[in-house]
Protein backbone atom coordinates (compact mmCIF):
# COMPACT_ATOMS: atom_id res chain seq x y z
CA UNK A 1 0.00 0.00 0.00
CA UNK A 2 1.35 3.36 -0.96
CA UNK A 3 2.86 4.77 2.45
CA UNK A 4 1.91 8.43 3.63
CA UNK A 5 2.49 10.37 6.53
CA UNK A 6 -0.88 12.36 6.12
CA UNK A 7 -3.04 11.09 8.75
CA UNK A 8 -6.65 10.32 7.61
CA UNK A 9 -9.07 12.87 8.81
CA UNK A 10 -12.79 13.49 9.76
CA UNK A 11 -14.52 16.51 10.39
CA UNK A 12 -16.06 16.91 14.03
CA UNK A 13 -19.11 15.19 14.77
CA UNK A 14 -22.77 16.22 14.86
CA UNK A 15 -24.89 15.57 17.49
CA UNK A 16 -27.44 13.93 14.77
CA UNK A 17 -27.61 10.33 15.54
CA UNK A 18 -25.72 8.77 12.51
CA UNK A 19 -26.98 5.31 11.24
CA UNK A 20 -24.73 2.73 9.19
CA UNK A 21 -25.65 2.30 4.81
CA UNK A 22 -24.45 -1.02 3.55
CA UNK A 23 -21.32 -1.79 3.07
CA UNK A 24 -20.05 -1.45 -0.34
CA UNK A 25 -16.70 -2.66 -2.40
CA UNK A 26 -15.80 0.84 -3.39
CA UNK A 27 -17.32 4.18 -2.46
CA UNK A 28 -16.92 6.71 -5.97
CA UNK A 29 -17.51 10.42 -4.62
CA UNK A 30 -18.71 12.55 -7.31
CA UNK A 31 -21.10 11.71 -10.21
CA UNK A 32 -19.41 13.54 -13.47
CA UNK A 33 -18.31 11.82 -16.20
CA UNK A 34 -15.09 10.60 -14.02
CA UNK A 35 -16.92 8.95 -11.44
CA UNK A 36 -19.90 7.78 -13.73
CA UNK A 37 -17.50 5.22 -15.80
CA UNK A 38 -15.45 4.61 -13.30
CA UNK A 39 -18.20 3.32 -11.33
CA UNK A 40 -19.86 1.66 -14.62
CA UNK A 41 -16.36 -0.51 -14.94
CA UNK A 42 -16.41 -1.80 -11.68
CA UNK A 43 -19.95 -2.73 -11.41
CA UNK A 44 -19.67 -4.76 -14.31
CA UNK A 45 -16.64 -6.54 -12.93
CA UNK A 46 -19.48 -7.62 -10.00
CA UNK A 47 -18.30 -5.61 -7.38
CA UNK A 48 -21.13 -3.72 -4.89
CA UNK A 49 -20.16 -0.03 -6.38
CA UNK A 50 -22.04 3.14 -4.20
CA UNK A 51 -21.37 6.62 -5.47
CA UNK A 52 -22.09 9.38 -3.72
CA UNK A 53 -23.44 13.01 -5.60
CA UNK A 54 -23.75 16.30 -4.01
CA UNK A 55 -26.56 17.67 -6.19
CA UNK A 56 -29.84 16.52 -6.56
CA UNK A 57 -30.40 13.93 -9.26
CA UNK A 58 -32.87 16.47 -11.08
CA UNK A 59 -30.24 19.11 -11.48
CA UNK A 60 -28.53 19.89 -14.66
CA UNK A 61 -25.37 19.95 -14.90
CA UNK A 62 -24.40 22.62 -17.50
CA UNK A 63 -20.47 22.66 -17.63
CA UNK A 64 -17.91 23.59 -19.65
CA UNK A 65 -16.54 20.19 -21.43
CA UNK A 66 -17.47 20.04 -24.92
CA UNK A 67 -14.62 18.24 -26.42
CA UNK A 68 -14.56 14.00 -26.80
CA UNK A 69 -11.14 13.18 -28.62
CA UNK A 70 -10.14 10.13 -30.13
CA UNK A 71 -8.61 8.34 -27.57
CA UNK A 72 -11.30 8.95 -25.15
CA UNK A 73 -13.91 7.56 -27.99
CA UNK A 74 -11.72 4.61 -27.83
CA UNK A 75 -11.67 3.85 -24.32
CA UNK A 76 -16.05 4.69 -24.85
CA UNK A 77 -15.85 2.04 -28.10
CA UNK A 78 -14.87 -0.41 -25.48
CA UNK A 79 -17.70 -0.16 -23.66
CA UNK A 80 -20.49 0.01 -26.69
CA UNK A 81 -21.12 3.65 -26.20
CA UNK A 82 -18.69 5.46 -28.12
CA UNK A 83 -21.52 5.03 -31.41
CA UNK A 84 -24.14 6.46 -29.69
CA UNK A 85 -22.71 9.32 -28.54
CA UNK A 86 -21.19 9.91 -31.70
CA UNK A 87 -24.30 9.89 -33.61
CA UNK A 88 -26.27 12.57 -31.32
CA UNK A 89 -22.42 15.04 -31.68
CA UNK A 90 -20.90 16.88 -34.10
CA UNK A 91 -17.06 15.88 -36.34
CA UNK A 92 -15.14 17.91 -36.90
CA UNK A 93 -12.60 17.41 -39.37
CA UNK A 94 -10.36 20.15 -39.29
CA UNK A 95 -9.35 22.49 -35.96
CA UNK A 96 -8.46 26.49 -36.98
CA UNK A 97 -6.85 27.96 -34.15
CA UNK A 98 -5.65 31.33 -34.27
CA UNK A 99 -6.11 32.37 -37.62
CA UNK A 100 -4.16 30.26 -39.44
CA UNK A 101 -3.11 27.84 -37.84
CA UNK A 102 -5.01 24.24 -38.81
CA UNK A 103 -5.16 20.56 -36.89
CA UNK A 104 -5.83 17.73 -39.38
CA UNK A 105 -7.52 15.20 -37.36
CA UNK A 106 -7.96 12.53 -39.97
CA UNK A 107 -4.04 11.88 -39.64
CA UNK A 108 -4.69 9.98 -36.03
CA UNK A 109 -4.45 6.30 -36.66
CA UNK A 110 -7.32 5.34 -35.12
CA UNK A 111 -11.39 4.69 -35.85
CA UNK A 112 -12.17 7.97 -35.06
CA UNK A 113 -10.29 10.27 -36.95
CA UNK A 114 -12.21 13.42 -35.67
CA UNK A 115 -12.87 15.68 -32.81
CA UNK A 116 -16.45 15.11 -31.58
CA UNK A 117 -18.76 17.84 -30.35
CA UNK A 118 -21.12 17.15 -27.63
CA UNK A 119 -21.98 18.54 -24.51
CA UNK A 120 -20.93 17.23 -21.20
CA UNK A 121 -24.51 15.96 -20.02
CA UNK A 122 -24.24 14.20 -23.08
CA UNK A 123 -21.60 11.83 -21.89
CA UNK A 124 -22.93 11.74 -18.45
CA UNK A 125 -26.41 10.35 -19.43
CA UNK A 126 -24.78 7.58 -21.21
CA UNK A 127 -22.65 6.64 -18.38
CA UNK A 128 -25.11 7.16 -15.64
CA UNK A 129 -27.66 4.77 -17.57
CA UNK A 130 -24.90 2.70 -18.25
CA UNK A 131 -23.64 2.46 -14.31
CA UNK A 132 -27.29 2.12 -13.44
CA UNK A 133 -27.76 -0.68 -15.43
CA UNK A 134 -24.51 -2.42 -14.02
CA UNK A 135 -25.86 -1.61 -10.96
CA UNK A 136 -24.49 1.07 -9.24
CA UNK A 137 -26.23 2.73 -6.47
CA UNK A 138 -26.66 6.38 -6.48
CA UNK A 139 -27.00 8.82 -3.77
CA UNK A 140 -27.74 12.39 -4.47
CA UNK A 141 -28.00 15.18 -2.98
CA UNK A 142 -25.74 13.53 -0.54
CA UNK A 143 -22.52 15.99 1.11
CA UNK A 144 -19.34 14.45 2.33
CA UNK A 145 -18.48 15.33 6.07
CA UNK A 146 -15.08 13.72 6.61
CA UNK A 147 -13.40 10.17 6.17
CA UNK A 148 -11.26 7.84 8.40
CA UNK A 149 -9.17 4.88 7.24
CA UNK A 150 -7.68 1.81 8.52
CA UNK A 151 -6.15 -1.60 7.36
CA UNK A 152 -9.32 -2.80 6.75
CA UNK A 153 -11.09 -0.07 4.37
CA UNK A 154 -12.57 3.43 4.64
CA UNK A 155 -15.58 4.76 6.33
CA UNK A 156 -16.87 8.21 4.92
CA UNK A 157 -19.60 10.43 6.61
CA UNK A 158 -22.51 12.01 4.55
CA UNK A 159 -24.89 13.58 5.35
CA UNK A 160 -28.36 14.11 3.17
CA UNK A 161 -32.06 14.89 3.69
CA UNK A 162 -32.93 12.15 6.31
CA UNK A 163 -29.43 12.84 8.66
CA UNK A 164 -26.01 11.88 8.68
CA UNK A 165 -25.25 8.34 7.90
CA UNK A 166 -21.67 6.38 7.68
CA UNK A 167 -20.56 3.82 5.00
CA UNK A 168 -18.22 1.68 4.44
CA UNK A 169 -16.19 0.70 1.57
CA UNK A 170 -12.75 -1.02 0.94
CA UNK A 171 -11.57 1.64 -1.07
CA UNK A 172 -12.64 5.26 -2.56
CA UNK A 173 -12.32 6.94 -4.99
CA UNK A 174 -12.95 11.09 -5.15
CA UNK A 175 -13.89 12.24 -8.76
CA UNK A 176 -15.43 14.81 -6.59
CA UNK A 177 -13.75 18.09 -8.67
CA UNK A 178 -11.57 20.78 -8.32
CA UNK A 179 -12.77 21.99 -4.95
CA UNK A 180 -12.75 18.41 -3.84
CA UNK A 181 -13.86 17.47 -0.19
CA UNK A 182 -12.01 14.08 -0.55
CA UNK A 183 -8.74 16.24 -1.19
CA UNK A 184 -9.21 18.67 0.89
CA UNK A 185 -9.91 16.08 3.78
CA UNK A 186 -7.17 13.96 3.01
CA UNK A 187 -4.57 17.13 3.36
CA UNK A 188 -3.22 17.10 0.19
CA UNK A 189 -2.81 20.60 -1.51
CA UNK A 190 -3.06 21.57 -4.93
CA UNK A 191 -0.14 23.77 -6.02
CA UNK A 192 -0.46 25.86 -9.31
CA UNK A 193 -1.97 28.96 -10.19
CA UNK A 194 -4.90 30.73 -11.97
CA UNK A 195 -4.20 30.54 -15.40
CA UNK A 196 -6.65 33.37 -16.78
CA UNK A 197 -9.68 34.87 -14.63
CA UNK A 198 -13.22 36.07 -16.02
CA UNK A 199 -13.43 33.74 -18.90
CA UNK A 200 -17.07 33.98 -20.22
CA UNK A 201 -19.53 31.15 -21.91
CA UNK A 202 -22.29 30.66 -23.34
CA UNK A 203 -24.21 28.67 -26.16
CA UNK A 204 -25.72 30.82 -28.64
CA UNK A 205 -27.27 30.55 -31.64
CA UNK A 206 -26.02 32.84 -34.69
CA UNK A 207 -27.60 34.45 -37.62
CA UNK A 208 -24.48 33.89 -39.78
CA UNK A 209 -22.28 30.57 -40.09
CA UNK A 210 -18.79 31.26 -38.87
CA UNK A 211 -16.39 29.66 -41.83
CA UNK A 212 -15.08 26.62 -39.97
CA UNK A 213 -17.02 24.74 -37.60
CA UNK A 214 -14.46 24.51 -34.52
CA UNK A 215 -12.43 27.94 -34.41
CA UNK A 216 -10.00 29.88 -31.97
CA UNK A 217 -8.55 33.49 -32.39
CA UNK A 218 -7.18 36.62 -30.67
CA UNK A 219 -6.60 39.78 -31.08
CA UNK A 220 -4.40 42.54 -28.87
CA UNK A 221 -7.70 43.25 -26.96
CA UNK A 222 -9.48 39.77 -27.16
CA UNK A 223 -9.53 35.68 -26.97
CA UNK A 224 -12.73 33.73 -28.16
CA UNK A 225 -13.77 30.36 -29.03
CA UNK A 226 -16.49 29.11 -31.56
CA UNK A 227 -17.57 25.62 -31.48
CA UNK A 228 -20.62 24.27 -33.23
CA UNK A 229 -22.95 21.56 -32.01
CA UNK A 230 -23.91 20.30 -35.50
CA UNK A 231 -27.42 21.15 -34.38
CA UNK A 232 -27.91 25.42 -34.81
CA UNK A 233 -26.44 25.83 -31.41
CA UNK A 234 -22.50 27.04 -30.81
CA UNK A 235 -20.67 26.69 -27.10
CA UNK A 236 -18.52 30.23 -27.38
CA UNK A 237 -16.10 31.03 -24.80
CA UNK A 238 -14.53 34.61 -24.59
CA UNK A 239 -12.20 37.01 -22.67
CA UNK A 240 -11.83 40.64 -22.78
CA UNK A 241 -7.99 41.92 -21.81
CA UNK A 242 -9.81 45.06 -20.96
CA UNK A 243 -12.62 43.90 -18.92
CA UNK A 244 -11.97 41.46 -15.94
CA UNK A 245 -15.18 41.33 -13.94
CA UNK A 246 -14.87 39.71 -10.31
CA UNK A 247 -15.54 36.00 -10.76
CA UNK A 248 -18.67 36.11 -8.85
CA UNK A 249 -19.97 38.74 -10.94
CA UNK A 250 -23.22 37.88 -13.29
CA UNK A 251 -22.26 36.95 -16.59
CA UNK A 252 -23.55 39.49 -19.64
CA UNK A 253 -24.73 38.01 -23.23
CA UNK A 254 -23.71 41.34 -24.14
CA UNK A 255 -20.53 40.77 -22.84
CA UNK A 256 -19.83 37.54 -24.65
CA UNK A 257 -21.16 38.96 -28.19
CA UNK A 258 -18.31 41.73 -27.61
CA UNK A 259 -15.91 39.08 -26.79
CA UNK A 260 -16.26 37.94 -30.02
CA UNK A 261 -16.53 40.53 -32.03
CA UNK A 262 -13.08 41.83 -30.55
CA UNK A 263 -11.34 38.72 -31.41
CA UNK A 264 -13.30 37.57 -34.82
CA UNK A 265 -14.11 40.87 -36.28
CA UNK A 266 -17.78 39.80 -35.43
CA UNK A 267 -20.11 38.77 -33.63
CA UNK A 268 -21.75 36.55 -36.64
CA UNK A 269 -25.59 37.70 -35.43
CA UNK A 270 -25.21 36.36 -32.03
CA UNK A 271 -28.92 35.74 -30.18
CA UNK A 272 -30.76 33.58 -27.94
CA UNK A 273 -28.35 32.72 -25.56
CA UNK A 274 -29.46 29.70 -23.65
CA UNK A 275 -27.45 30.13 -20.53
CA UNK A 276 -24.54 32.21 -19.76
CA UNK A 277 -21.59 32.03 -17.22
CA UNK A 278 -18.68 33.27 -15.83
CA UNK A 279 -15.59 31.05 -14.55
CA UNK A 280 -11.73 31.50 -14.10
CA UNK A 281 -9.60 28.70 -15.39
CA UNK A 282 -6.70 27.32 -13.27
CA UNK A 283 -3.71 24.53 -13.73
CA UNK A 284 -3.10 22.50 -10.47
CA UNK A 285 -2.11 19.09 -9.67
CA UNK A 286 -2.25 17.13 -6.54
CA UNK A 287 1.37 15.38 -5.59
CA UNK A 288 -0.22 12.23 -4.73
CA UNK A 289 -2.78 10.53 -6.47
CA UNK A 290 -3.53 7.62 -3.80
CA UNK A 291 -3.13 7.75 0.13
CA UNK A 292 -3.61 4.79 1.42
CA UNK A 293 -7.32 3.34 0.22
CA UNK A 294 -7.96 6.71 -1.06
CA UNK A 295 -8.04 7.83 -4.59
CA UNK A 296 -8.17 10.91 -6.78
CA UNK A 297 -8.91 11.18 -10.48
CA UNK A 298 -10.36 13.71 -13.34
CA UNK A 299 -10.65 17.58 -11.80
CA UNK A 300 -9.95 16.34 -7.60
CA UNK A 301 -6.87 15.32 -9.13
CA UNK A 302 -5.70 17.72 -11.91
CA UNK A 303 -6.91 20.87 -13.53
CA UNK A 304 -6.27 22.31 -17.14
CA UNK A 305 -7.30 25.25 -19.00
CA UNK A 306 -10.03 24.45 -21.47
CA UNK A 307 -7.42 24.96 -24.13
CA UNK A 308 -7.27 22.09 -25.87
CA UNK A 309 -10.85 20.42 -24.45
CA UNK A 310 -8.73 17.88 -22.38
CA UNK A 311 -9.68 17.82 -18.82
CA UNK A 312 -12.77 15.88 -19.35
CA UNK A 313 -10.70 13.67 -21.47
CA UNK A 314 -8.25 13.59 -19.26
CA UNK A 315 -10.26 12.47 -16.71
CA UNK A 316 -12.00 9.57 -18.06
CA UNK A 317 -8.94 7.66 -19.02
CA UNK A 318 -7.85 8.03 -15.28
CA UNK A 319 -11.14 6.21 -14.39
CA UNK A 320 -10.51 3.76 -17.57
CA UNK A 321 -6.70 3.22 -15.72
CA UNK A 322 -7.92 2.46 -12.06
CA UNK A 323 -11.06 0.71 -12.91
CA UNK A 324 -9.39 -2.48 -14.07
CA UNK A 325 -6.55 -2.65 -11.37
CA UNK A 326 -9.26 -1.61 -8.53
CA UNK A 327 -11.42 -4.78 -9.75
CA UNK A 328 -7.82 -6.96 -9.97
CA UNK A 329 -7.32 -5.87 -6.31
CA UNK A 330 -10.44 -6.60 -4.74
CA UNK A 331 -11.18 -10.01 -6.91
CA UNK A 332 -7.96 -11.50 -5.34
CA UNK A 333 -6.18 -11.41 -9.15
CA UNK A 334 -3.16 -8.95 -8.18
CA UNK A 335 -1.66 -7.89 -5.08
CA UNK A 336 -2.59 -4.10 -3.60
CA UNK A 337 0.67 -3.10 -4.99
CA UNK A 338 -0.52 -3.13 -8.57
CA UNK A 339 -2.76 0.05 -7.36
CA UNK A 340 0.82 2.08 -7.16
CA UNK A 341 1.27 2.14 -10.68
CA UNK A 342 -2.15 4.18 -11.11
CA UNK A 343 0.27 7.05 -9.80
CA UNK A 344 3.06 6.42 -11.29
CA UNK A 345 1.03 5.90 -15.08
CA UNK A 346 -1.58 8.72 -14.75
CA UNK A 347 0.36 11.79 -12.50
CA UNK A 348 3.06 11.95 -15.40
CA UNK A 349 0.04 12.33 -18.33
CA UNK A 350 -1.81 14.73 -16.02
CA UNK A 351 1.70 16.82 -15.60
CA UNK A 352 1.78 16.63 -19.49
CA UNK A 353 -1.47 18.21 -20.42
CA UNK A 354 -0.67 20.64 -17.88
CA UNK A 355 1.93 21.91 -20.03
CA UNK A 356 0.38 21.38 -23.23
CA UNK A 357 -3.04 22.93 -22.77
CA UNK A 358 -1.27 25.59 -20.77
CA UNK A 359 0.85 26.38 -24.09
CA UNK A 360 -2.53 26.53 -26.33
CA UNK A 361 -3.87 29.34 -23.99
CA UNK A 362 -1.11 31.49 -23.94
CA UNK A 363 -0.66 30.89 -27.39
CA UNK A 364 -4.01 32.56 -27.69
CA UNK A 365 -3.62 35.56 -25.27
CA UNK A 366 -0.31 37.04 -26.78
CA UNK A 367 -0.96 40.73 -27.34
CA UNK A 368 2.69 41.66 -27.94
CA UNK A 369 4.14 42.39 -31.69
CA UNK A 370 6.81 39.88 -31.41
CA UNK A 371 4.66 37.18 -29.73
CA UNK A 372 2.31 37.36 -32.47
CA UNK A 373 5.06 37.15 -34.95
CA UNK A 374 6.23 33.81 -33.37
CA UNK A 375 2.70 32.34 -32.66
CA UNK A 376 2.16 33.15 -37.04
CA UNK A 377 5.38 31.02 -37.31
CA UNK A 378 4.49 27.94 -35.49
CA UNK A 379 0.63 28.25 -37.60
CA UNK A 380 3.20 27.84 -40.61
CA UNK A 381 5.31 25.57 -39.54
CA UNK A 382 2.44 23.60 -38.18
CA UNK A 383 0.42 23.63 -41.51
CA UNK A 384 3.82 23.08 -43.80
CA UNK A 385 5.35 20.33 -41.82
CA UNK A 386 3.22 17.36 -42.28
CA UNK A 387 5.47 15.41 -38.98
CA UNK A 388 5.17 18.24 -36.66
CA UNK A 389 1.55 18.09 -37.90
CA UNK A 390 0.78 15.03 -37.36
CA UNK A 391 2.51 15.12 -33.79
CA UNK A 392 0.21 18.04 -32.74
CA UNK A 393 -2.95 16.41 -33.32
CA UNK A 394 -2.09 12.78 -32.07
CA UNK A 395 -0.43 14.47 -28.77
CA UNK A 396 -3.86 15.91 -28.54
CA UNK A 397 -6.06 13.53 -28.92
CA UNK A 398 -4.82 11.44 -26.49
CA UNK A 399 -3.11 8.66 -28.85
CA UNK A 400 0.58 9.29 -28.47
CA UNK A 401 -0.03 8.39 -24.75
CA UNK A 402 2.31 5.50 -23.54
CA UNK A 403 2.97 4.29 -19.77
CA UNK A 404 6.30 3.06 -18.62
CA UNK A 405 7.66 0.02 -19.58
CA UNK A 406 9.56 -2.61 -17.57
CA UNK A 407 13.48 -2.64 -18.93
CA UNK A 408 14.24 -5.00 -21.53
CA UNK A 409 10.29 -5.06 -22.55
CA UNK A 410 9.18 -5.45 -25.77
CA UNK A 411 8.81 -1.87 -27.69
CA UNK A 412 4.86 -2.52 -27.74
CA UNK A 413 4.52 -3.26 -24.01
CA UNK A 414 2.93 0.41 -22.18
CA UNK A 415 1.68 1.49 -25.43
CA UNK A 416 -1.81 1.97 -26.96
CA UNK A 417 -3.25 -1.00 -28.68
CA UNK A 418 -4.97 -0.10 -32.23
CA UNK A 419 -8.27 -1.48 -32.92
CA UNK A 420 -7.15 -4.11 -35.06
CA UNK A 421 -9.51 -6.64 -36.62
CA UNK A 422 -9.66 -10.01 -35.51
CA UNK A 423 -9.87 -13.61 -37.72
CA UNK A 424 -13.42 -13.91 -36.24
CA UNK A 425 -13.97 -10.40 -37.86
CA UNK A 426 -14.76 -8.32 -34.56
CA UNK A 427 -12.52 -5.55 -33.23
CA UNK A 428 -10.15 -5.83 -30.52
CA UNK A 429 -12.10 -2.87 -28.78
CA UNK A 430 -15.15 -4.70 -28.87
CA UNK A 431 -13.53 -7.85 -27.37
CA UNK A 432 -12.79 -5.47 -24.73
CA UNK A 433 -16.12 -4.74 -23.82
CA UNK A 434 -15.75 -7.87 -21.86
CA UNK A 435 -13.64 -5.86 -19.38
CA UNK A 436 -11.12 -9.15 -19.65
CA UNK A 437 -7.23 -8.89 -20.76
CA UNK A 438 -7.33 -9.83 -24.67
CA UNK A 439 -4.92 -12.36 -25.70
CA UNK A 440 -3.96 -12.13 -29.45
CA UNK A 441 -1.94 -14.62 -30.83
CA UNK A 442 -1.34 -15.83 -34.17
CA UNK A 443 -3.93 -18.01 -36.37
CA UNK A 444 -2.13 -21.07 -36.17
CA UNK A 445 -1.80 -20.76 -32.37
CA UNK A 446 -5.44 -20.43 -31.29
CA UNK A 447 -5.23 -24.25 -30.18
CA UNK A 448 -2.19 -24.02 -28.49
CA UNK A 449 -2.79 -21.36 -25.99
CA UNK A 450 -6.40 -21.95 -24.46
CA UNK A 451 -7.10 -19.16 -21.47
CA UNK A 452 -10.17 -21.10 -19.18
CA UNK A 453 -9.91 -18.41 -16.94
CA UNK A 454 -12.53 -14.99 -16.95
CA UNK A 455 -9.52 -13.12 -16.87
CA UNK A 456 -8.48 -13.54 -19.98
CA UNK A 457 -10.02 -13.69 -24.04
CA UNK A 458 -8.32 -15.18 -26.67
CA UNK A 459 -8.27 -14.07 -29.95
CA UNK A 460 -6.30 -14.49 -33.32
CA UNK A 461 -4.67 -11.91 -35.73
CA UNK A 462 -7.07 -11.51 -39.09
CA UNK A 463 -3.60 -11.13 -40.48
CA UNK A 464 -0.38 -12.85 -40.70
CA UNK A 465 1.35 -11.11 -38.09
CA UNK A 466 3.34 -13.42 -35.26
CA UNK A 467 3.57 -11.12 -32.52
CA UNK A 468 1.76 -12.55 -29.38
CA UNK A 469 0.10 -9.77 -27.32
CA UNK A 470 -1.40 -9.08 -23.92
CA UNK A 471 -3.87 -6.12 -23.78
CA UNK A 472 -4.87 -4.48 -20.67
CA UNK A 473 -8.59 -3.93 -20.23
CA UNK A 474 -7.80 -0.59 -20.55
CA UNK A 475 -6.96 -1.11 -24.13
CA UNK A 476 -2.89 -1.01 -23.38
CA UNK A 477 -0.43 -3.22 -24.31
CA UNK A 478 0.36 -5.36 -20.92
CA UNK A 479 3.30 -7.78 -22.56
CA UNK A 480 4.35 -8.93 -26.30
CA UNK A 481 6.54 -11.21 -27.72
CA UNK A 482 8.05 -11.75 -31.60
CA UNK A 483 9.41 -15.22 -30.44
CA UNK A 484 9.97 -17.94 -32.20
CA UNK A 485 10.51 -21.37 -30.43
CA UNK A 486 6.73 -22.46 -29.04
CA UNK A 487 8.90 -23.21 -25.28
CA UNK A 488 10.28 -19.74 -25.41
CA UNK A 489 7.04 -18.45 -26.16
CA UNK A 490 5.04 -20.42 -23.98
CA UNK A 491 7.33 -19.77 -20.99
CA UNK A 492 7.26 -16.08 -21.43
CA UNK A 493 3.14 -16.20 -21.68
CA UNK A 494 3.53 -18.12 -18.44
CA UNK A 495 5.45 -15.40 -16.83
CA UNK A 496 3.27 -12.64 -18.43
CA UNK A 497 0.00 -14.25 -17.04
CA UNK A 498 1.10 -15.06 -13.24
CA UNK A 499 2.48 -11.09 -13.72
CA UNK A 500 -0.68 -9.51 -15.14
CA UNK A 501 -3.61 -11.51 -14.00
CA UNK A 502 -2.58 -13.97 -11.54
CA UNK A 503 -3.19 -17.22 -13.83
CA UNK A 504 -0.88 -19.39 -14.99
CA UNK A 505 0.37 -21.70 -17.93
CA UNK A 506 -0.28 -25.51 -17.25
CA UNK A 507 0.75 -27.82 -20.48
CA UNK A 508 -2.48 -29.60 -21.36
CA UNK A 509 -3.54 -33.21 -22.01
CA UNK A 510 -0.74 -34.72 -24.96
CA UNK A 511 -2.27 -34.05 -28.21
CA UNK A 512 -1.44 -34.20 -31.72
CA UNK A 513 0.54 -30.89 -30.89
CA UNK A 514 2.06 -32.07 -28.26
CA UNK A 515 2.74 -31.32 -24.81
CA UNK A 516 4.81 -28.36 -25.02
CA UNK A 517 3.37 -26.81 -27.72
CA UNK A 518 -0.55 -27.68 -26.41
CA UNK A 519 -0.66 -25.48 -23.02
CA UNK A 520 -3.67 -23.68 -21.31
CA UNK A 521 -4.37 -21.26 -18.93
CA UNK A 522 -5.58 -22.25 -15.62
CA UNK A 523 -6.04 -20.35 -12.18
Amino acid sequence: MAATNRKPSTTDSTTTPETETPGSDVIVVGAGPTGLLLAGDLAEAGLRVTLLERRPEALSNLTRALIVHARTLEQLDARGIADELIAGGHRLNRLRLFGDATLDPALIPSRFPFVLVTPQFEVERLLARRAREAGVTFRYGCEVLGLVQDADGVTVRVRDAQGTHQAHAAYLVGTDGVRSTIRETLGLPFPGRSAVRSLVLADVRLAQEPASPFAANSTRDAFALIASFGDGWYRVIGWDRHHRAAEDAPADFNEVRECVRLAFGSDYGMHDARWVSRFHSDERQAPEYRVGRVFLAGDAAHVHSPAGGQGMNTGLQDAANLSWKLAAVLHGHAPDSLLDSYQSERHPVGKQVLRTSGAILRLGLVHTAPAFAARALVARLVNHLRPLSRRAVRALSGIDISYPAARGAHPLAGRRAPDVRLADGSRLYELLRRGTFVLVTPADETGAVRPDTDRVAAASWASDRRTALLVRPDGYVAWATDATAPAERAAALRSALLQWTGGAIAPAETGPAGPADHVAVTS
